[in-house]
Formats: C-alpha cells, sequence, structure tokens
C-alpha cells in the first residue's frame, strides 16, 4: 500500500507539534529575583567594594540596576546592536531569522546568529545546549515570555543578566569590571564598548583593533537613527577606552557569610575589611599551606585586627585541601588552643598576688586520671626546676601553668575565660580538670583573638566589630586588672624570656616590639600563634579541620612565620601597653617557690594508687618493662622496703622503686625508715596489670 504523501506530513508536523509542545519549560511568573534569592545584604568593604558577589557564572543578584537607571545610550546600544527590532516583534524576528540562516547556508558555517534580547534573556531563565533542536523550542518559549511580560521588563531583565567575561553578569558588574565605574559615570565609548563586548568578550579584550571597530560601526548606525549628534559622535571616536587594572580577587566569602549572619536584615554593609590587607592574607596563607602540605597541614584560618576600635581587617580561611569549595569556616570553628590561652591564666595569677619573679617549680608531674596515670611533660621533655613566672610563660612551660591553675582555681578560671567571650568552654570544671590550663578546651580563632584584644589595652574587653562604623554598642568592659595585662604583655614581649625554650632569635624574634604566644595542641592537631603591636593584633591556626594530626606541626613552626609576615605589613603608630621592662638577674630568684604541695603526714604510696590499671606495652620485650613505685612521708627517706604480692622484700635508697611490671592483679605496700631513724608503714594498694 502506497503512503499518502499528505497525510506522512501531517503526521510528521504533529509530531514535530507535540515534540515541540513537550519540550518547552515553564517560564517564571516574575523576572524579579524571588524572596529567597536576594534576602541577603550587600557586603562591602571599607572602601565599598562588594566583597559577597560570587562571580560563577549564576544570576546577578545584587548588582541588579533599574531600567530607568541605565544611561538611555546604553539602552540604545544594546537594542541597535544585539535586536534593532525589538520593540517591533513579538519574541522572535523572523525576518532576521531566516536572512542569516541563508547566510549561513551560502558559506557553510555559521557566520551570524539571530537570537533577539527575548531569546537571550529565555537562554539565562532556561539554559540549553546550543542547537538546532534547542533554537527551534526556544523561538516558541520567547512568544510566551513576550506575551507574559512587557518590552520593559525583558530588557530590564536582559541587561542584568547578559553574560561578560570573567564570569560576570549584567552591565553594572562589567562596568566595575572592565572600567572600574559605575554605568552613570561611563564614557559615550564605554557604554558602546559594554554593548559591543556581549558578542565575544574575551576574544574582543585582546582584540583591540576588532573592538574599536566594531564600536565605530554601532556609533554610526546610532548616529544615523539620531541617537547621537555630529558633535557626540566626534567626541567619541576621539575618545579612548581606560581599561580598570583587576583588584585581586577576594574570597572573602567565609566573612561576607558571618557578617550577613550577624547583621541580618540590614541594607548594603559597609564593612571594617581592608581589601588590600585581605589579598595580602589570603596569598599569605595558601602560600604557607602549600609549604606544609607534605607535612600534612591542609586548612588554615587568619584574623588580623586594628585596634583602634576592634575592627576587622582580615578574616580569611582557606582550605587546600578543597580549594574551590566555601565550606567550614575556619575562623569560627572550635579547636583545642593549645597553650595560648596560659597568658590569660597568669594575668588571673598576677592579679591574686604573683607578679614576674614569682618562683615556680618546672619538675616531674604524674597525676591520677580516673583509673590511669597522666604524666605532665613540656615540649622539650626537659624539666628546668626553680624558675620565674617570666620564665614559665615566655617558655610555655606546662608544670608552673598546671601550678597556676591550682593557684587561681579551675572554676575561676573558666569563668573568666567565658566572660573573654569563649562561650565554647560550657561543659563543667571538672570534664576539664587540670587541662584547661593547657589548652583541652575548645576556642575558636574569633573567641582567642577577642580575648587577646583585652591585653592590649590594659584588660578592657570589647567585642570585635566587623562593620567600620558598628551602630550597636560595644562597651569596654574591665575584665583584667591594668597592672596584670600590661604585665603579661611585658613578658611575652620579651624575646629573652623564652630562651630556655625557644633559644634567641628564630621566628619569634620579631623585628619591632611584638608580644606573640604560639600554642600547640594534643598529637599535633592544632598550631596556633597569636602576636600583637601597639595598633594590631593577627591570630593564625593550622591544622585540619577533620581532627587529622599533622606531621608534628607546632605554633612556633607553622603559623609564625605567616604571622611575622603580615605584621611586618601593619607598622603601629603607638607603642605596645606594657609594664616597664627590668633587668632580672640570673641566680636572684627567692628561696621558696609560690606554690609547694605539702608532703602527707603519715605514710603513703603516691604511685600505685588504689585502682590504677597498666598495660603492658607490646613493643617493648616485657623483661624490659618497669613501673615506678613512689613512697612519701613529710619527712627525709633514707630508704623503702617494698613488698609485693608475698614475694621477697625489696629494699631501695630513697622513696622511688622501678618494679618490673608482671600481668595480673598486684598487691603492694612498703616499709619506710627516715633520715632520722623513725619508720612507717604504708596502706596496701591493689593495681591491676593487663
Amino acid at each position: 500500500m502506497k503512503a499518502n504523501p499528505a497525510k506522512l506530513a501531517a503526521g510528521l508536523l504533529a509530531v514535530l507539534a507535540l515534540a515541540t509542545l513537550l519540550a518547552q519549560r515553564p517560564l517564571p511568573r516574575t523576572l524579579q529575583p524571588q524572596p529567597g534569592q536576594a534576602a541577603q545584604a550587600l557586603v562591602l568593604d571599607r572602601q565599598g567594594r562588594p566583597l559577597n558577589l560570587r562571580y560563577d557564572g549564576g544570576w546577578n543578584l545584587q548588582e541588579r540596576v533599574p531600567l530607568e537607571q541605565v544611561p538611555p545610550l546604553l539602552r540604545q546600544a544594546f537594542v541597535e546592536a544585539e535586536d534593532r527590532r525589538y520593540w517591533a516583534h513579538h519574541g522572535v524576528d523572523w525576518r532576521a531569522r531566516f536572512s542569516a540562516t541563508w547566510t549561513n547556508l551560502r558559506a557553510g558555517r555559521s557566520l551570524r546568529g539571530a537570537s533577539t534580547i527575548t531569546e537571550q534573556a529565555l537562554r539565562v531563565l532556561n539554559p540549553r545546549p546550543r542547537t538546532l533542536w534547542s533554537r527551534w523550542v526556544e523561538g516558541f518559549e520567547a512568544l510566551r515570555l513576550d506575551a507574559r511580560f512587557s518590552k520593559p521588563d525583558i530588557l530590564e531583565f536582559y541587561l542584568n543578566q547578559v553574560p561578560y567575561g570573567a564570569n560576570r553578569r549584567g552591565v553594572a558588574p562589567a562596568a566595575h569590571y572592565y572600567f572600574g565605574r559605575s554605568l552613570e559615570t561611563l564614557s559615550e565609548r564605554e557604554m558602546l564598548a559594554l554593548a559591543v563586548l556581549v558578542r565575544a568578550p574575551s576574544r574582543l579584550v585582546r582584540q583591540p583593533e576588532a573592538l574599536d571597530a566594531a564600536i565605530a560601526r554601532l556609533a554610526q548606525r546610532l548616529a544615523e537613527q539620531g541617537a547621537l549628534a555630529p558633535e557626540r559622535l566626534a567626541a567619541l571616536q576621539a575618545q579612548h577606552l581606560s581599561w580598570a587594572k583587576q583588584p585581586p580577587e577576594l574570597a572573602a566569602a567565609h566573612f561576607a557569610a558571618e557578617a550577613q549572619r550577624r547583621y541580618a536584615g540590614t541594607p548594603p554593609l559597609r564593612s571594617s575589611l581592608d581589601a588590600a590587607l585581605q589579598a595580602s592574607a589570603e596569598g599569605f596563607l595558601r602560600q604557607r599551606l602549600e609549604g606544609l602540605r607534605s607535612q600534612g597541614v591542609r586548612q588554615g584560618a587568619l584574623l588580623a585586627v586594628d585596634l583602634d576600635g576592634n575592627r576587622v581587617r582580615a578574616y580569611a580561611s582557606v582550605d587546600d585541601e578543597h580549594p574551590g569549595v566555601v565550606g567550614v569556616d575556619a575562623v569560627q570553628a572550635l579547636r583545642q588552643p593549645g597553650s595560648t590561652l596560659k597568658p590569660l591564666l597568669y594575668a588571673m595569677a598576677i592579679e591574686k598576688g604573683w607578679n614576674a619573679d614569682t618562683v615556680l617549680e618546672d619538675t616531674r608531674l604524674t597525676e591520677r586520671v580516673n583509673a590511669g596515670l597522666h604524666e605532665y611533660r613540656n615540649y622539650s621533655r626537659m624539666h628546668y626546676g626553680r624558675v620565674s613566672l617570666r620564665e614559665a610563660l615566655g617558655n610555655s612551660l606546662n608544670i608552673p601553668a598546671l601550678k597556676a591553675l591550682q593557684f587561681v582555681g579551675g572554676e575561676a578560671f573558666l569563668q573568666r575565660l567565658r566572660a573573654l567571650g569563649m562561650e565554647g568552654l560550657s561543659r563543667h570544671p571538672d570534664f576539664y580538670g587540670d587541662g584547661i590550663a593547657l589548652g583541652n578546651g575548645e576556642v575558636s580563632l574569633f573567641q582567642l583573638v577577642q580575648a587577646y584584644a583585652a591585653l592590649t589595652r590594659g584588660g578592657q574587653w570589647q567585642a570585635l566589630s566587623l562593620l567600620e562604623n558598628d551602630p550597636a554598642p560595644r562597651p569596654l568592659r574591665p575584665l583584667i586588672q591594668p597592672a596584670a595585662a600590661r604585665a603579661i604583655s611585658e613578658i611575652i614581649s620579651d624575646p629573652q624570656a623564652r630562651l630556655l625554650e625557644f633559644g634567641d632569635g628564630g621566628l619569634l624574634r620579631f623585628p619591632a616590639e611584638t608580644a606573640v604566644k604560639t600554642g600547640t595542641s594534643s598529637d599535633y592537631r592544632d598550631a596556633w600563634t597569636v602576636a600583637y603591636n601597639g595598633r594590631y593584633l593577627v591570630g593564625v591556626w593550622m591544622g585540619n579541620l577533620s581532627g587529622r594530626e599533622t606531621d608534628g606541626i607546632t605554633g612556633a613552626q607553622g603559623p609564625a612565620l605567616l604571622t611575622r609576615s603580615l605584621l611586618a605589613r601593619l607598622e603601629a603608630d603607638r607603642p605596645l601597653q606594657r609594664s616597664q621592662r627590668l633587668a632580672h638577674a640570673a641566680g636572684a630568684l627567692p628561696a621558696e617557690p609560690a606554690v609547694t604541695t605539702a608532703p602527707p603526714a603519715e605514710p603513703r604510696l603516691s604511685q600505685p594508687f588504689d585502682g590504677l590499671m597498666l598495660a603492658m606495652d607490646p613493643r617493648i620485650p616485657d623483661r624490659l618493662e618497669a613501673f615506678e613505685f613512689v613512697a612519701e612521708w613529710n619527712r627525709p627517706l633514707r630508704r623503702t622496703t617494698w613488698h609485693v604480692n608475698g614475694a621477697s622484700p625489696v629494699t631501695v635508697e630513697g622513696g622511688r622503686y622501678l618494679w618490673p611490671l608482671a600481668r595480673g592483679r598486684q598487691r603492694v605496700w612498703a616499709e619506710l625508715e627516715t633520715e632520722d631513724g623513725q619508720r612507717g608503714r604504708t596502706p596496701e594498694t591493689a593495681f591491676l596489670v593487663k
């Protein structure tokens, strides 16, 4: 049976019509941004430059301009360049489309297009691959778009969303990007350049002769229509394009998000961020993370504060592991601060009567933790005996810090830290124990820097601000006694105070007088440096937000170099607030330390304690493993006789004995003999070795 051509054609047309209908997509009810799209306030740096604009090719939501505010010449230039019959057609210029098709067929390749402004606006709303089929479908959608919205509304949408180079969308961002100016300040030649550039922005910027020729042709057509008077045409031809020097792209997305969170619902926010300093901070931080990548450091954060008003000037959070992702804000992430809390602890001790010359014992210290023992060590694993508070803080010694905590009280210290803004330390004091002196709690870099700001201003605490002119009241609160704050600043700015652990020179010896403190959390998970001069305060954190250990990076090794580099850009215009520095002669320590532990009035075992659980180390041969027994009495011991599980007693000089480890349940007691011949016996203690 022979097919009927008419019926076949009708059938094909029906299939085409159905396919065209099904391929079309819904149109929006409005061309204005939806409430959820434009809810965020625009954040500007201190000079008025937008910060939270993400030029990723997505919609332009924050630099939109109403059509009536677009210069008339710019509107006319776009219509003439892109769609000269825009005001007459109904979404598709069929005459231009057929003409372009015929031209392309004769040339055997695509020489020109015929997309109307309506069709180009449609591609922003409903992006598709560039195929003949999509062009066909877009024509019908353009007819619907033109029927739904007015010509001025479509033109306004198009001018605000038309794509340019560097992922900019819209004439206002393009004017800032290419010429460094707002629309109303553009020259006539620059307006015509914006209209021409949309055809091929990257190519035309690289080919100024082609761009000038296109501008000249467009200017001539506008003059023929009367949009440009002869004298204006002559002036335009004499003008030259002045391209803007592109400032470095800022990755201040975390800062912008934090500003929006803090100051939600307000108009454009003139923030305190300094664009040049922010660019330096981000660049330094990326460079340092690249250098430490092989040592397992992948994330970092930096906060720089102008102490004149406690205004944040740089706020950088960089992820070397996922550089293209705006992820966790490391400035606000809670991490263990290590030794960076010690200056705040010693400030309280000075308030209670200590001073820089107060003597503390830096000796071996092992304390009970639940059913086990924890031995506290300094970073170098050395102990220095009797040291001054100045040396203890300057060298960040751990055992003196624990004794300072015992002196001021753990609960009182926690209350002080919370008053200084460290809200994350919300647990009961027993949860932290003595470890709070060594930074076993969790604070953010923002909170830590905010607390240090009180030390810089004589103990007056003030909340940090992200705005250049913050309307909210930020009263000064006296939280640290002025003399204590100045004494701490004097100690941590004195290179001579840190000679025991850090030596003379190195990264911590800044070229100008600078107070500096480093910190490292357990297992090298977090490295910190906080430093300040008379005008600026800089804090840096480095580590892994996942909690993964680094390869031995400390605060003095990782962030110290970065802190030093940034502070070198920030000259102080006023001196550091510190107490007067005096000469401290060696060997001039008082006879007795400030904190001593009284020995027991009755004989006892301090090690082991009842209920202690020990575990053999499988990496060490059993015959080489030993545990130290310690007996105490409030008088000098001549010898001690140890009784373990009924075995033959062992007598040793003094009160310590290295007992060879043996698995199982153990019971031990000791007979003590003093230098003056007195004898005593300790209670029996039971413990377990696994």
